[in-house]
């Protein structure tokens, strides 16, 4: 099937267009951009190439669209985000082989994936009616204070190609369950999914301008420094790499936005010599690391294993990563796709040509798999790492784990934590102590105790350090698109 054109249930649901205020349209130049399969090459299909003009629109719709937004009953939005969370799930098995498509995911990923993006908008259905104030106790006799949430008003939302689902209803839940409207930027890799899901939205009634797509490849950059300074737009949420958060930050500065930002991470996978079952912890790390060919923001990027058990983890690691199969998304039996593309793949093998420069050994992979195409790399397993390796202190965001000797707690905390980035962290242990002492120590936004997988939409996600700030999912999730309103009530003079 590798050469084959998926084919979709509802073929209505492929849309080459972008979409404002309710309609599916073309850039107003005529231009378009091009789509590829990661794993065969093959052109998917065009989207408008966007230029500042058309995002004008958008916004323009979006502004319009909010004083309706911010007047509705939050419990009818939340019946009109559950309709949508019942037709993704409808049209699961079409979601995710638009996925798979564009993505290179294997086919199982990107169900799970298609599930975890519904479940954002099931929780935030249920949080809309559900955003409370206080009353608070003033120290004037004759005065109340009393606060009121408000939405915050129309919010950028730049979401990246890893998870083209889930990434977005993550954000546009809590967004229009708050009583916001929203202009999303979806990546150039796989806006196909984020239209799909966004022609969903308009079958579950979800008003015009309350959504609107903006797509570009080219005119990524200009759109992205339109959306941060346009003083239409009140709150920024992105997710991507640690760089360009910096140049979308220092751009939203100019207007005082309120912005959320989910960047780069390079988590740490502890295992320590009093782990009782050390399968189980294999098998969390291969799930931590390995997850998405590694195209996971808070996939494990060092793997420490106390000097004990490194050998043994090492042998059970490798054999496990024997079992997978590496090919198309849609063959079966394949657990782990091609990488986005081909800057991807030369990070991957930089890292890896360096490791074993200084002295590390390859236990498994450690090659392109250029039979199955120019985006496929070996799932590889690296002994023998060093912290002067550059994977040490760069987020792979590949299929390649280095495993780390360490000795002592307080040295391999020490490891952990010597990064510029603080997203994820994981650890196992069998110490009550310790995995109290060795989670509150460890310098990161989200820690897995005895497991490798951390997130769902009941669960606060984000980071500290340059990883960014905010959170989504969770009650925490809706707070990045309401803004607190004090109301002091005077002349209320007790009674005597």
């Amino acid at each position: 099937m590798g050469h084959i054109i998926p084919q979709l249930n509802d073929g209505t649901l492929f849309i080459n267009r972008a979409y404002v205020n309710g309609d599916w349209i073309e850039a107003k130049s005529g231009e378009e951009f091009e789509v590829y399969d990661p794993a065969t090459g093959i052109l998917i299909g065009t989207c408008p190439e966007f230029s500042t003009v058309d995002v004008e629109k958008a916004i323009l719709a979006a502004v319009e669209a909010f004083s309706l937004n911010r007047k509705m009953l939050a419990r009818q939005r939340a019946r009109i985000l559950h309709r949508w969370y019942q037709l993704i799930m409808d049209n699961a098995e079409d979601l995710a082989t638009l996925i798979t498509w564009e993505n290179g995911k294997p086919l199982a990923d990107a169900r799970d994936e298609v599930t975890y993006a519904a479940s954002f908008l099931e929780w935030f259905s249920e949080e809309a009616p559900r955003i409370y104030g206080d009353t608070i106790p003033s120290i004037i006799p004759e005065h109340r204070i009393i606060t009121i949430k408000e939405p915050v008003g129309v919010c950028a939302l730049i979401t990246p190609w890893n998870f083209p689902a889930a990434m977005i209803t993550r954000k546009i839940a809590p967004a229009l369950a708050a009583g916001c409207t929203v202009i999303l930027k979806p990546p150039a890799e796989t806006p196909f999914t984020a239209n799909a899901l966004v022609e969903l939205a308009h079958r579950a009634g979800v008003p015009n301008g309350f959504i609107n797509i903006v797509t570009a490849m080219s005119n990524t950059a200009h759109i992205g420094k339109m959306l941060t300074t346009n003083p239409e737009v009140h709150k920024v949420s992105f997710t991507g790499s640690t760089n360009i958060g910096k140049i979308l930050m220092e751009q939203a500065a100019s207007s005082i936005k309120k912005v959320s930002w989910e960047l780069g991470g390079n988590a740490p996978f502890i295992i320590f010599d009093d782990v009782e079952n050390l399968d189980a912890a294999v098998d969390a790390a291969l799930t931590a690391k390995f997850r998405n060919s590694g195209q996971t923001c808070v996939c494990a990027n060092r793997i420490y294993i106390q000097s004990r058990q490194y050998e043994k983890f090492a042998k059970r690691f490798s054999d496990g990563v024997k079992r997978f199969k590496l090919g198309h998304g849609f063959h079966d039996g394949v657990t782990h796709g091609p990488l986005i593309h081909k800057r991807a793949v030369e990070k991957v093998d930089e890292q890896v040509r360096d490791a074993v420069a200084k002295g590390a050994t390859i236990m498994i992979g450690g090659k392109r798999s250029i039979e199955l195409g120019p985006n496929f790399y070996e799932p590889t397993v690296l002994t023998g790492m060093t912290k002067d390796m550059l994977l040490a202190s760069e987020e792979t965001f590949g299929p390649v784990a280095g495993l780390f000797s360490f000795e002592a707690e307080q040295d391999v905390v020490k490891l952990a934590n010597c990064a510029e980035v603080g997203l994820a962290g994981y650890f196992f242990s069998s110490s009550m102590a310790r995995v109290f002492r060795v989670a509150e120590a460890l310098k990161v936004g989200m820690v897995g105790v005895n497991t490798g997988r951390i997130s769902e939409a009941a669960s606060p996600f984000g980071g500290v350090k340059q990883s960014g700030f905010g959170r989504e999912g969770s009650k925490y999730g809706i707070d990045e698109y309401v803004t607190t309103k004090t109301i002091t009530f005077g002349g209320l003079n007790p009674l005597e």
